[in-house]
């Protein structure tokens, strides 16, 4: 909670500093990465970085944390904290680095606010930053402490087993374990960060959701192509079988509930790879849940981990599929509907009292969960994951 003599003037300088905070992060980040490059090495997204994703993100997350003390002084935006919590716990985030992106931060709300930014006016911000790196911290301790690692010891090497062509962007890894330590069990909907060396000797992580549920030997995520992108090329292209990679513990905050709901699961492109690591989790929990499967894409050779997905649907009794291709409603799979075009709910009686996931393109997201919302469902019900920084932020709603 804010203190008495910061909170008036946090809620004075709020429009300043919010107005501004874009340009404050990107200020922040190229001061922090000329006094600490090894930062670069291992931690940070440079493809975020370049596309200016990774500022807009930290500048939403700041803003978002301010306005919430002023709003609801007692109540912290735990959603957004979560996310960021999990997120930094599969980098290895340890406590001390806070300290370096305070003094980076700081300096760069001073250069963009110049005179506006009082002693007070520095010290309020300050208080805001601390809440927000402290309630982090606390949290990244304890998921540190729940799958029994410390910050150094995220990471671990693995050795691919196997790479499996899903379509003609997407390559299933198959990891094996090195060493007869155990391996953490994953929780239905988790990622994990994969550190890759590049050809000029930085490390660079990218996280990617596991798509089967653990057999305590392999780790199984898939990897789509990205036009340009380093990590995405470098694995699709260079990594072979029995190569080595470098995997943190499995982390992620949109998680399979077990509250025995009927789910409903809404995916497009990629953004099914979550999803069907959560049917596999039912199918081994041997679930009689209703589960309704709900995927868009281009056309069916496009539509990632299909025949997992329909394998695994046939051992669920209480299952259902529905498509929705672009280029067509042509489809080999045993489906309970195939529709042309984009996404559309109404061609689907949604199972009563359900919890929703979701995956896919911010625009599938947006017009998805608008949806649902204008069918009554409560937005508390619809849980959602983005690949890379989450710009919507809809769960501070």
């Amino acid at each position: 909670m804010l203190s008495e003599s910061a909170r008036p003037v946090v809620k004075a300088t709020l429009s300043l500093v919010a107005g501004h905070i874009e340009e404050i992060a990107a200020r922040f980040y190229a001061h922090m990465f000329a006094a600490h490059p090894e930062l670069r090495d291992g931690l940070f997204n440079r493809g975020n970085q370049r596309a200016g994703s990774q500022p807009k993100a930290l500048a939403g997350a700041v803003a978002v944390f301010a306005s919430a003390l002023l709003a609801d002084p007692p109540q912290l935006p735990d959603r957004l904290l979560t996310r960021i919590a999990h997120k930094h716990a599969s980098l290895g985030l340890r406590p001390d680095q806070y300290e370096i992106v305070r003094d980076h931060l700081m300096w760069a709300i001073g250069d963009v606010l110049g005179d506006a930014v009082t002693p007070a006016v520095a010290a309020a911000w300050e208080e805001v930053y601390w809440l927000m790196a402290y309630a982090l911290i606390h949290q990244e301790r304890g998921l540190y402490s729940a799958r029994g690692v410390t910050a150094e010891r995220v990471w671990r090497r693995w050795r691919v087993a196997s790479k499996v062509r899903e379509t003609d962007d997407v390559v299933l890894f198959v990891m094996r374990r090195m060493d007869d330590r155990s391996v953490r069990t994953s929780l239905p909907g988790q990622y994990v960060s994969v550190l890759v060396r590049m050809p000029d000797g930085i490390r660079q992580p990218r996280q990617f959701s596991l798509v089967r549920a653990d057999d305590g030997e392999h780790r199984y995520f898939a990897v789509k192509r990205t036009p340009g992108g380093e990590v995405s090329n470098l694995l699709h292209d260079d990594i072979q079988p029995g190569d080595e990679l470098t995997m943190s513990v499995p982390y992620g905050d949109v998680v399979l509930d077990d509250a025995g709901r009927p789910v409903v699961f809404a995916s497009a492109g990629i953004g099914v790879a979550p999803m069907a690591g959560m049917v596999s989790h039912l199918v081994a929990a041997g679930s009689h849940l209703d589960v309704t499967v709900l995927h868009a894409d281009g056309e069916e050779s496009a539509f990632p981990l299909r025949r997992q997905i329909v394998d695994d649907l046939a051992h669920l009794p209480k299952s259902h599929l529905y498509l929705w291709y672009e280029n067509g409603p042509e489809s080999d799979l045993p489906a309970d509907g195939v529709f042309e075009g984009t996404m559309d709910l109404s061609h689907v009686d949604l199972p009563e009292d359900a919890l929703y996931y979701l995956c896919g393109p911010l625009p599938f997201l947006q017009s998805v969960r608008s949806a649902l919302i204008g069918r009554g469902v409560v937005p508390a019900d619809i849980q959602y994951e983005v690949f890379g920084p989450d710009l919507w932020q809809a769960d501070r709603e």
